[in-house]
């Protein structure tokens, strides 16, 4: 009953958070067309997904997409029954940093819009 009572409040604050990633993100990309030379250093990463539901899966390949500089290309089989997301990113410096930022994101999804105990 409280997570549903908390939904707007958490969907508010992870927006506003989300926000704020794109303009970043909007900021890098911009600064890589206007300065000589490419900061960019792209790479696909395989982000295997806490994500359960065809919902979150499809919410979280979504909001990658819609942040400048990173694009979901797919949908793969992951162990036994979970899934991975292929995604392209132009400005991390290493795997790591990619799926660290990645997970991040699919972690605060996950608490803004979960009912349930566990997100």
């Amino acid at each position: 009953m409280t997570r549903l009572l908390t939904l707007p409040i958490r969907l508010t604050l992870f927006t506003c958070w989300f926000a704020g990633q794109v303009l970043r993100s909007s900021w890098a990309v911009l600064a890589d067309i206007l300065t000589p030379g490419m900061a960019g250093t792209p790479r696909v990463v395989r982000m295997p997904l806490e994500s359960r539901t065809d919902l979150h899966t499809a919410l979280i390949g979504v909001l990658i997409t819609l942040t400048p500089g990173t694009l979901t290309l797919g949908v793969v089989a992951h162990d036994q029954d979970g899934q991975a997301l292929l995604v392209h990113s132009m400005y991390h410096r290493d795997a790591e940093s990619a799926l660290a930022d990645l997970h991040d994101m699919e972690r605060r999804m996950l608490l803004a819009v979960s009912l349930g105990d566990t997100p």
